[in-house]
């Protein structure tokens, strides 16, 4: 096995880590993996993707990210209201962005909208090392 397929399982297994605990509270969110990669160029540093849906009215729970965690948030239906750490809840709307710092809070990830679909793509520049990408917080 070489080291490219050993990046693979460990972004896979950060993944499922993310993946797992938003899907395990049943909070209304659907995570789906979308993209994972070493970055070839920055080693011990990977890409992961992944589409989050939100029906109608539906959240994630809160959570804390991992602290090597950067993030960029892209927005691509529907709108989503967020938080992160202590700063204002915005609601943003398809084709809007933002970013999260390593090690942020997230209190409030949700759609606007309780009779309209959304749909979020983050995006997670991480440590290869991180088994989990989120830790629910209540």
């Amino acid at each position: 096995m070489n080291v490219r397929h050993i990046a693979a399982a460990l972004c896979s297994t950060a993944l499922l880590a993310w993946a797992g605990p938003s899907l395990a509270h049943g909070e209304g969110d659907k995570v789906t993996p979308n993209f994972q990669q070493a970055i070839p160029n920055i080693p011990g540093k990977s890409l992961i993707a992944v589409e989050v849906d939100y029906p109608p009215g539906g959240a994630s729970v809160p959570h804390v990210h991992a602290k090597s965690a950067f993030i960029y948030a892209y927005v691509v239906s529907g709108a989503v209201e967020s938080k992160v750490n202590n700063g204002e809840t915005r609601v943003y709307k398809a084709g809007q962005s933002w970013s999260e710092p390593p090690g942020a809070s997230h209190p409030v990830s949700r759609n606007a909208s309780k009779t309209e679909p959304a749909k979020l793509l983050a995006v997670f520049v991480v440590d290869t090392s991180d088994k989990e990408l989120t830790t629910p917080t209540k």
